[in-house]
């Protein structure tokens, strides 16, 4: 029997890597206020320290990719938290902003060293039937890590300034030790396990999250099998490999790799760190009713985010996709009107209606993006990838994703003082826009499917291939087997 609280303990572990991230975006749009009066940093500087962790993340990402197959995926996760709490110990005692700049630069590896593989983790544990619930947790606690900091914002605001920023940025450390408690507890992946020939592990691991003898050996070769032709194609991955890709590997890469950077160039993260700077823009004057009003954000992130934890599994993946960024494109377009609009308002209820538009588009915004966009792409980036190419395609996918993130969050505010902060939105509405149609072309449905099934889906070619042809094919493999 699949002991259930085992495997969502499994993947509850592998995502506090992303409470780490997620806190990190949800503290930095209050802490930054405060670090620019205590430092007297300029607004280049602040745009730099706000966008760089994305960007040297991408470091850590390549590593982790590597030293995932060489080591084993829980190993990787567990270094990538030690390298964050360190980079966090010297950003909360740090006396200048080039000691600072350093401690973000190695909480920047930290993220991306572990954060690049916890999906990849939870998808190879995961059975097929929960598999996209299962990894859409990290999603789930980038909104939480979000949340969180907006609360420490609120909360640490009152202190005075040459601490409150340090105590906001200190708090993140804690997710981090709850990574060492646990770290002993979870297995290692039963898929990582059988690469490195050591069966009967993977034997055990499968028994726990599977359940029944006979599922497991079923599951065990499939696994072998996709071990082997993944051998048989090559000795040893390389990222030579993903460069230079074969025909299905870059089908593969452009869903995976794509659908990365448009969740980042439609403005998500930064909409998170500059919402001060939103709705600044869009007529809120108290600093205090400001830090509410990005609780309420954080709070609506957080919400919907539990709408594709019940349905990603039940209506597919795509289907979520479509009525997230098609949501998204409307919202995005609703706040560039409301701020572009909120100049020209005269009369206090209108200028209240114009800021009431404004926090309700951008709590709009983020509600969509958590019902598809935000989740989906960590689940079809970690399961569309064959075996042995895993890790490494997955690294690849997240780089270019953190990379998106940091140019758009390191171009924010030179972008809003060129062409308005309302006519930003209205360039994240259009890359929103392109989103859908992205979607709809590039990216295949994988639900009810297991990883095995979905590489050889995609090593066929053809994206429409119905559960009844994988069966089919199942059944085809079963018989050469037994003759």
């Amino acid at each position: 029997m699949v002991d259930r609280k085992f495997l969502f303990f499994c993947a509850t572990f592998a995502s506090l890597n992303f409470i780490l991230l997620g806190y990190d975006i949800g503290v930095m749009s209050g802490a930054i206020l405060y670090i620019h009066k205590d430092l007297h940093i300029t607004e280049v500087q602040q745009e730099i320290f706000v966008g760089c962790l994305s960007v040297i993340s991408l470091i850590g990402g390549l590593i982790g990719g590597p030293t995932s197959d060489s080591i084993g995926r829980k190993w990787t996760m567990g270094i990538g938290a030690i390298i964050f709490q360190a980079g966090a110990v010297v950003m909360t005692f740090a006396p200048s902003f080039p000691v600072l700049m350093f401690g973000r630069l190695v909480t920047g590896v930290g993220i991306g060293f572990g954060g690049t593989i916890s999906a990849v983790y939870i998808a190879e544990v995961s059975p097929a039937v929960s598999r996209g619930t299962l990894v859409s947790l990290p999603e789930i606690c980038i909104n939480i890590g979000i949340l969180l900091g907006y609360i420490s914002n609120f909360a640490f605001s009152g202190l005075p300034q040459h601490y409150n920023w340090r105590i906001m940025l200190g708090v993140g450390i804690l997710p981090s030790v709850l990574i060492g408690i646990t770290f002993y507890k979870i297995p290692e992946s039963p898929r990582w396990l059988v690469m490195q020939n050591r069966l009967e592990e993977a034997r055990s691991v499968l028994l726990k999250v599977c359940g029944k003898g006979e599922e497991v050996e079923q599951r065990l070769k499939e696994i072998e099998e996709a071990a082997r032709v993944d051998t048989s194609c090559e000795k040893k991955a390389s990222y030579r490999e993903l460069l230079f890709p074969s025909p299905a590997v870059r089908r593969m890469l452009v869903a995976g790799c794509g659908i990365m950077i448009f969740q980042q160039i439609t403005g998500t993260d930064a909409t998170v760190y500059y919402s001060p700077t939103i709705f600044k823009s869009a007529g809120i004057k108290s600093e205090k009713k400001i830090l509410a009003a990005t609780v309420a954000v954080g709070f609506t992130k957080t919400m919907f985010i539990l709408v594709p934890l019940f349905y990603i599994d039940k209506v597919g993946r795509k289907v979520l996709l479509y009525v997230s960024t098609i949501g998204m494109t409307v919202c995005l377009a609703i706040l560039g009107m409301a701020l572009a609009l909120q100049k020209h308002l005269s009369g206090m209820v209108m200028q209240k209606f114009g800021i009431g538009l404004a926090i309700f588009a951008v709590c709009g915004n983020v509600a969509f993006f958590s019902v598809g966009m935000g989740p989906i792409c960590w689940v079809i980036s970690s399961e569309i990838f064959p075996l042995r190419l895993r890790a490494k395609a997955t690294a690849l996918g997240q780089v270019g994703g953190r990379v998106s993130s940091g140019l758009v969050s390191m171009t924010f505010l030179s972008l809003a003082r060129a062409m308005s902060v309302a006519g930003v939105f209205f360039l994240f509405s259009g890359l929103s826009a392109l989103a859908v149609v992205f979607a709809k072309v590039c990216v295949p449905e994988t639900k009810g499917k297991t990883l095995e099934e979905i590489e050889m889906m995609l090593r066929g070619g053809d994206q429409k291939l119905d559960q009844a042809d994988v069966e089919s094919v199942k059944t085809k493999q079963e018989m050469e087997s037994k003759s």
